[in-house]
């Protein structure tokens, strides 16, 4: 039998992603975003509001970045979604993590996290049934030590995942099957 539960943004896992601007100063600015995923290849969706000062750094830029948050920094990736940019102008600085300015554009990669989508902004979409946040991947870069025979082996990248029914953050680090492989068994 199945139990009814409380609305809430029930899909699991969600990303935990770590969307770094640049703030007016050229200070570093990164925020933890859960509601975000690809639109398309090549396209991030980033559920985000207005009032988030990475929003608004990323109108003013015209850049950001992504990156995957791993079970290494699951800390400083709390730090980030918890204290908003708005109240606190030292919020990068106070995390002791490190940046470098990416070379394709104007947003800041943060060095600790081991996958990096740097990204043109295209567009906010604001109305009710907008995404928020729309950008053009233009590179990816993934710190060597996630890397086995030139690909990124998410095993070693040890990515974390929201669970918005407990609030917890968990690892997504096994590998259980073969996409567009293993469901092959069961075609006739």
């Amino acid at each position: 039998m199945r139990q009814k539960l409380n609305l809430t943004e029930g899909i699991f896992p969600m990303p935990v992603l770590m969307v770094a601007t640049y703030n007016d100063d050229g200070s570093v600015n990164v925020m933890n975003a859960a509601w975000g995923t690809m639109q398309e290849r090549g396209t991030v969706a980033l559920n985000l509001t207005e009032t988030h000062k990475t929003v608004q750094n990323i109108k003013k830029r015209g850049a950001f970045t992504v990156s995957i948050a791993d079970a290494k920094h699951v800390v400083e990736a709390d730090y980030f979604g918890v204290v908003s940019g708005n109240r606190e102008p030292n919020k990068f600085e106070n995390s002791g993590m490190t940046a470098v300015k990416s070379e394709l554009v104007d947003a800041p990669i943060i060095n600790e996290f081991p996958l990096c989508l740097e990204c043109e902004f295209v567009e906010y979409q604001g109305d009710e049934t907008g995404v928020g946040v729309i950008g053009k991947v233009v590179n990816v870069t993934a710190d060597e030590a996630v890397m086995k025979n030139g690909k990124v082996d998410m095993t070693l990248v040890d990515a974390i995942a929201f669970d918005p029914y407990t609030h917890g953050y968990y690892r997504v680090s096994e590998r259980v099957g073969d996409a567009f492989k293993d469901g092959l068994k069961l075609k006739k």
